[in-house]
């Protein structure tokens, strides 16, 4: 008989988290090992203990999911990792792939089938809803308007909101309706997270390069 797959879980709501837990208890399939309401929690618990997956909420604070899959993307024998979130985004499915998930579906999945998605995938499958594969080469960059190009490059040279609006000749409340709209785009959550991704990414299109 084949040993129980292990496996980490992660989402913010605790009540998620026990349903989750209480599914996966009683496939005999899954031995469940963890379980964290964060994602730095969820990193912590798959460094104390190893396991071949996770399955956890797009949503997951503080880190985010999409950066947690890319740090755990660079590790060596890194868990294969399925990915739930709502309906309401279509791209999500698409991040999720690039960032290095291994299978997703919604919320809505009922219990039966994302036990069989999570099983297909430590099988080694990759379980993903109709994708078209060009998006998935898409530069997120694209999606910016030149400003927003613009801004990215002032801060990725340490540029405060008061010298954006200075620079750009703009009120204090714009560069920030600009920021979270940068944000949004790129799936990020903060300044640092999008300076990262500056760096990480290489020049941004030859935008505002004056130092």
């Amino acid at each position: 008989m084949n040993s129980a797959i292990d496996l980490i879980l992660g989402d913010p709501n605790p009540l998620m988290l026990q349903a989750l837990a209480e599914i996966f208890d009683r496939d005999r399939r899954f031995s469940l090992i963890a379980s964290s309401k964060t994602a730095e929690g969820f990193l912590e618990a798959c460094l104390r203990a190893p396991v071949s997956l996770g399955v956890i909420d797009w949503s997951l604070p503080l880190l985010g999911a999409e950066r947690l899959l890319a740090i755990l993307r660079d590790r060596p024998k890194p868990p294969r990792i399925v990915i739930y979130a709502s309906s309401n985004d279509p791209d999500i499915p698409r991040r999720a792939m690039v960032a290095g998930a291994a299978g997703f579906c919604t919320r809505d999945t009922a219990p039966e089938h994302l036990l069989d998605i999570v099983a297909a995938v430590a099988a080694g499958r990759m379980v993903f809803p109709f994708l078209d594969v060009r998006a998935l080469k898409r530069d997120p960059r694209e999606e910016l308007t030149d400003r927003e190009k613009t801004m990215l490059s002032a801060l990725a040279r340490g540029r405060t909101n008061n010298e954006l609006a200075k620079e750009l000749g703009i009120s204090i409340n714009t560069v920030k309706f600009h920021l979270r709209n940068l944000y949004e785009k790129l799936g990020f959550r903060n300044r640092s997270q999008a300076i990262a991704f500056y760096y990480s990414h290489g020049s941004d299109g030859g935008q505002d390069s004056q130092s």
